[in-house]
């Protein structure tokens, strides 16, 4: 899409404002008439950093799920909602902590949680308690085999599996990759999907990965010495699984060590905040793998993108809609479960909730109650005076 008529569309979808959002992505049923209507009022409680490096993320899963109760009359599943939000803090201890105050307040079921440590180390907590988590960020391989959570974004190795074949097409014969991955959960699985995606013996993929400290708050030194190891291997690409904070120190860092080669990220690499603190020269021509593109043109997509960037002035974020696609998926779990759901009786009905009509595409949860999804190759373009990550092209199917 040209510049121009990129920034007619945007024009165009603000100018649609929120009309029509709810009939086409809210519940199937008109809440003022629906016979399952009750008056009995359901909490839901909310996990996200609300303090922090990655209090953004934590901002827009707040915003998309209150977005879906805005639009959908503040009602889930024919229920009243009150939505109870914790601080999920930077640590597993406080991530825990929220749980359990929610937990204490009765809550029906929880949502959010943006750190994939802090899911594994809410695990248990929710499992004991039997009440469902639909998270909608967090996602680590080794979360498996559970019976209360479920989660609306990816299993964190998606990206490094959606993108490691492109990028192996992309590389020349004698090319060299080199990667550079925070030592977390969610960089661990992203660098573990690019490996078997590109070709764990692949001869141009360079041994060993450098690994960086794993913080949401890094300091204008943080990855210094590693990127000095990373250039002294004078690669063609890299691959760099970093989000939010941590994604603009490296990013800065890196090109103020003189690297201007290549690089490949999943899409938190560029997502939200991080395009905000670039110039065009810094950061274009970065490629990135992620489930959800505000260039997405189906209808839900169009009405969404243009309610959300009415309400905060600002385009929706792979982060916004998954927590968006949080509330629709409970709004349809609590109507199954009847009048007076229980959290036992959401879980199950969670399982059949079916096809989610999402601005990412549809979707539905595969057998790791997590997504079965399109991915798509998005690169970094000056827009006019703006930063987009504009849609390339379909990668994969992944879930």
């Amino acid at each position: 899409m040209s510049q121009i008529s990129r920034r007619q569309a945007l024009s165009f979808l603000a100018a649609l404002g929120a009309a029509g959002l709810t009939t086409a992505c809210g519940t199937d049923s008109d809440p003022r008439t629906d016979p399952q209507l009750s008056d009995d009022p359901i909490r839901i409680g909310l996990v996200a950093p609300r303090n922090g490096g990655d209090k953004p993320i934590g901002d827009e899963i707040v915003n998309g799920f209150r977005l879906y109760l805005e639009l959908n009359d503040q009602l889930l599943g024919g229920h009243p909602v009150t939505l109870v939000t914790a601080d999920e803090g930077e640590t597993v201890a406080t991530g825990t902590a929220a749980v359990d105050d929610l937990l204490k307040q009765g809550v029906l079921a929880l949502t959010g949680v943006a750190g994939s440590a802090v899911m594994l180390g809410i695990r248990d907590t929710v499992e004991q308690a039997q009440v469902p988590l639909v998270g909608s960020n967090a996602s680590p391989t080794a979360l498996e085999k559970v019976d209360y959570i479920w989660r609306t974004s990816f299993r964190d190795d998606e990206s490094g599996r959606a993108l490691g074949a492109y990028v192996a097409s992309q590389l020349v014969r004698e090319g060299k990759l080199v990667i550079i991955a925070p030592d977390h959960p969610a960089g661990r699985d992203a660098v573990t999907g690019l490996q078997e995606s590109f070709g764990r013996t692949d001869p141009r993929l360079v041994e060993p990965v450098i690994w960086t400290d794993a913080t949401s708050n890094p300091t204008p030194s943080t990855y210094r010495a590693k990127i000095t190891q990373l250039t002294a291997a004078k690669p063609d690409a890299i691959f760099c699984p970093y989000g939010g904070t941590a994604a603009i120190a490296f990013l800065r860092q890196l090109r103020a060590a003189g690297y201007r080669n290549q690089v490949y990220g999943p899409g938190s690499l560029t997502e939200g905040i991080v395009l905000d603190e670039f110039k065009p020269a810094e950061i274009e021509g970065i490629m990135t793998a992620l489930n959800y593109s505000t260039d997405l043109t189906n209808a839900v997509n169009r009405r969404f993108a243009s309610a959300y960037r009415k309400q905060h002035g600002a385009s929706p974020t792979t982060y916004a809609v998954a927590s968006y696609d949080a509330a629709q998926v409970l709004d349809k779990a609590i109507r199954i479960a009847g009048v007076r759901p229980s959290p036992q009786q959401v879980n199950v009905a969670l399982g059949k909730v079916g096809r989610i009509d999402s601005p990412r595409g549809v979707w539905q949860f595969n057998d790791f109650r997590t997504p079965l999804q399109k991915w798509y190759l998005r690169n970094v373009q000056h827009d006019g005076q703006l930063l987009a990550n504009v849609l390339v092209n379909e990668l994969a199917t992944l879930g």
